[in-house]
């Protein structure tokens, strides 16, 4: 049984076009995180799908029960792949994520999905202070601009600079390409 698992985060419908939180680079992102999901099935690794959902039909996107919340087609859940359902930005607090890693004796993880800046963010720096060795696959996220003070922050800037600050201290970060290629040996 292996010791590592994939956690794909957040890829969900309402970040992509048509959606109500649309990010930049989602589809690429999304195709990414399915060949890190191919590769994670055929190793036996283990596939935790996190969904977040907010708790009120107030909320700007991923509305309770709504199909913007639901996962998108490019990484549907097999049946027996858990899907962990949160309400946080942090994919661990909350839920049942850390007791799904530790029953199957986990220790290192790679994570994919959305937001860079935000839910991929804050479950990497969880992963790394519970003492899992975590990667994540910078070409498998995605984020948008954000506005900060009286400028705007390209998405681009948004990424590199999450992914920075992950890979200085939180986790290796590297390409699909390149986590792909360390699975082959």
């Amino acid at each position: 049984m292996s010791n590592q698992a994939l956690i794909i985060i957040d890829i969900q419908n309402d970040y992509f076009a048509g959606g109500k939180w649309t990010l930049e680079g989602a589809d690429a992102a999304a195709d990414n995180a399915a060949r890190l999901l191919a590769a994670a099935r055929e190793r036996g690794d283990l596939v935790v799908h996190v969904r977040h959902e907010f708790e009120s039909a107030d909320a700007p996107f991923f509305t309770p029960a709504s199909e913007g919340a639901q996962i998108h087609h490019k990484v549907t859940p097999l049946e027996g792949e858990p899907v962990v359902l949160k309400h946080q930005v942090n994919a661990f607090r909350d839920t049942n994520l850390k007791a799904v890693l530790d029953q199957r004796g986990i220790d290192k993880l790679t994570i994919v999905g959305s937001m860079s800046h935000m839910c991929i963010d804050a479950a990497t720096r969880a992963a790394a202070d519970f003492g899992y060795q975590v990667s994540v696959a910078h070409d498998a996220c995605a984020t948008l601009p954000l506005d900060f003070t009286d400028q705007q922050v390209p998405a681009a800037q948004v990424h590199a600079a999450a992914m920075a600050a992950l890979a200085f201290a939180y986790a290796e970060v590297e390409s699909t390409d390149k986590l792909l290629d360390s699975y082959q040996r």
